[in-house]
């Protein structure tokens, strides 16, 4: 009998906090390149002012520091859910693939969220965050699932958290 691996709560948390990490990283580089130059992009209907682009950093910054938070929490129990999902093997590699599609649509409503948040506490206002956060969309779209579908590799050929059985 091929029983599935026990795989200890502490990888999912490890495994959290190394795509936080790298995820945050993105988003952070990401919206700070919007945030300073969008303006300064002529195919972009949306000109910010002075002021946006002098708070570019710290705008940046709010939205990684909330995103690091809220997507830490929303990961964990994404991946307790997959854990418990068996309907697909999970060496197979079409599992990793609807794993990464599953979570951008996740995180890409989070981001999107925390864009309009951010906007509306640093900036009185909403005007342009939802071609930011469209943006932001559209470039994460390819990065994270890039950057995730590879954490996820990573982590599968490592042995850390996991109670193999003894047949």
């Amino acid at each position: 009998m091929n029983k599935k691996p026990h795989v200890q709560r502490k990888r999912h948390v490890a495994k959290a906090i190394t795509w936080r990490l790298i995820g945050t990283l993105d988003t952070w580089l990401i919206s700070w390149v919007l945030l300073t130059y969008i303006g300064e992009v002529s195919f972009f209907t949306v000109k910010f002012s002075k002021e946006v682009a002098d708070k570019a950093t710290y705008a940046a910054t709010y939205i990684a520091t909330l995103e690091l938070i809220s997507k830490t929490v929303l990961y964990y129990f994404h991946e307790r859910v997959w854990y418990n999902i068996s309907w697909a093997k999970q060496e197979q590699q079409i599992r990793h693939i609807i794993k990464t599609i599953s979570w951008r649509l996740i995180g890409a409503l989070d981001t999107i969220l925390l864009v309009f948040i951010v906007f509306y506490f640093m900036f009185s206002t909403t005007e342009g965050a939802s071609t930011v956060a469209l943006s932001m969309f559209s470039i994460e779209i390819i990065t994270k699932m890039f950057l995730y579908y590879f954490h996820e590799r990573v982590w599968f050929i490592s042995n850390f958290g996991v109670i193999k059985n003894k047949d």
